[in-house]
C-alpha cells in the first residue's frame, strides 16, 4: 500500500468531459473500492455518478438520484455498486443502518457527501472533488489514496 496519494487536476469544460472522466474511473474500479465525491451543491456529483453508473451498467440505464432514498444499488459488470447520498445524514451511525458493512464487503461504494462517514471513511479510496469554473465548466481534482494511488497513477487521464 502506498502512503503517497496520487493527485491529478482535470479540466471538465462540458458535461461530455465529465462523462469521459466517469468512464475512465469506472473502468478502474473493483469490488471493495470506494469513490468519495466532494463538491458544493450543483458542482456535478450527480452527473458524474450517473455517467459512471451508466458506464458500468447500460448506457440508457435509469439512474435516479439517491437524495431521498439515501442509497441505490446496481448490478454491474464489475459486481454490485451502491450509490450513497449522505447529505441528509448526521453521522456514521446512520450510514451503518443503510447497510454500509454489506456495501464495503461486496461492492463498489460511490459516496456523495463522504464527510458524513467520519471514521468509516477507508484509507484506500478515490476522491473526486468538483468545482465550478463557469456556467457549464467544471474542474475535478482526482486523488487516489492508499492502494488506489498506484492504480490511478497508471491510468491515462487525458480527456
Amino acid at each position: 500500500m502506498s502512503d503517497t496519494p496520487f493527485s491529478q487536476t482535470l479540466s471538465l469544460p462540458d458535461e461530455a468531459a465529465t462523462g469521459r472522466l466517469a468512464l475512465r474511473l469506472g473502468a478502474l474500479l473493483r469490488p471493495g473500492d470506494l469513490v468519495a465525491l466532494r463538491g458544493d451543491l450543483g458542482a456535478g456529483k450527480t452527473a458524474l455518478s450517473r455517467a459512471l453508473i451508466r458506464g458500468v451498467t447500460e448506457p440508457d440505464a435509469e439512474v435516479p438520484s439517491p437524495t431521498f432514498t439515501l442509497v441505490q444499488t446496481y448490478d454491474t459488470g464489475i459486481g454490485p455498486l451502491w450509490h450513497f447520498d449522505l447529505y441528509r445524514l448526521s453521522g456514521p451511525d446512520e450510514v451503518i443502518e443503510l447497510g454500509w458493512d454489506d456495501a464495503r464487503a461486496e461492492a463498489v461504494a460511490l459516496v456523495e457527501w463522504p464527510d458524513r462517514l467520519g471514521p468509516l471513511l477507508p484509507a484506500d479510496r478515490v476522491e473526486v472533488e468538483l468545482f465550478h469554473d463557469g456556467p457549464d465548466a467544471r474542474r475535478a481534482v482526482l486523488t487516489g489514496h492508499g492502494a488506489l494511488a498506484a492504480r490511478l497513477a497508471a491510468a491515462d487521464w487525458t480527456l
